[in-house]
């Protein structure tokens, strides 16, 4: 006993010295369609098990309306420019963000924090991690969407299939704000209200370069057996080669990264972006690569 008690000074000195330790950065979590912030058995299952791996963390799984049904109908309906919007509104606004954040979104949340991390540098992000996201637009033919078997989605395959690019469908239909297709670039380049933007196709921002540029890690993670995403590489930044809709190209064979009007190019070298993959169709993974492989980029 009396040599526990001999050891406490120097424990107290010691954590004087040390110092109280490092909080756990905060991290920042955007659903995908057709989800919301907080359904037990994705996003809020996420957040548990993220605040469970790591003590003390803040998570935020950001809620898009003042409810979880609206939450979900502005995952198809709600202008992706006013999403955004409202999410740098809504961190400028929490105090436990100020000194910084990591962000993780899951399949259309991946590409719409990268348009928070391009539009909002405050409060900063620091790593984004992009799961399943589809970088250089999806779903080219619309395979399938959540609730294959309701009207919705059979009306919005036909929606995107007779007008993606027109102003109507635009301002009011998510998807087709990142429809890409690859035998229509020049009408989507023109008329993508979205997607076109975040991705320089008409100009170059060198804000959104200098903010995306500033990551210090940029993670995406590609499912190796999708069939919702086409084409899955477009969660690798990668699309179809131009004009044609069968043959794709990595990355670093398309004109964004090598003319680099992102800043991806000068990412890419100095080891700022990861490629990752993982067995399953699109958002399936275990909880054990999710421990092994996705963890360690939030710690």
């Amino acid at each position: 006993m009396a040599a526990l008690w001999a050891a406490v000074p120097v424990l107290a000195l010691l954590g004087l010295c040390l110092g109280p330790a490092a909080a756990a950065t905060p991290l920042v979590i955007w659903h995908g369609m057709g989800d919301s912030c907080c359904n037990p058995v994705s996003m809020g299952y996420i957040k548990k098990l993220v605040e469970k791996k790591i003590p003390g963390i803040y998570v935020l799984s950001l809620k898009i309306g003042s409810s979880l049904i609206q939450d979900m109908e502005n995952s198809f309906f709600m202008n992706v420019n006013e999403q955004v919007r409202e999410v740098c509104r809504q961190l400028a606004q929490d105090p436990q963000l100020q000194r910084g954040y990591n962000a993780m979104g899951f399949s259309q949340g991946g590409q719409f924090l990268r348009a928070v991390a391009q539009r909002c540098p405050a409060p900063p992000m620091l790593s984004l991690i992009s799961v399943g996201g589809q970088h250089q637009g999806r779903v080219y033919g619309f395979p399938r969407c959540p609730g294959e078997s309701s009207h919705l989605c059979d009306w919005i395959r036909k929606t995107l299939d007779l007008g993606a690019y027109s102003k109507a469908v635009q301002e009011h239909l998510v998807q087709a704000e990142y429809w890409h297709d690859p035998l229509k670039e020049e009408e989507y380049r023109k008329n993508s209200i979205f997607l076109a933007d975040i991705n320089q196709e008409r100009g170059i921002n060198e804000t959104y370069k200098k903010n995306l540029m500033a990551l210090k890690k940029f993670v995406m993670v590609k499912f190796l057996n999708d069939t919702m995403v086409d084409p899955p590489i477009s969660e690798w930044f990668g699309f179809y080669k131009s004009g044609q809709a069968k043959e794709t190209i990595p990355l670093q064979e398309t004109s964004l990264y090598k003319e680099d009007r992102l800043g991806l190019q000068e990412m890419d070298k100095a080891g700022k972006l990861v490629f990752l993959g993982v067995q399953g169709d699109h958002l399936h993974f275990s909880e054990e690569w999710f421990d092994s492989t996705i963890l360690p980029f939030l710690q």
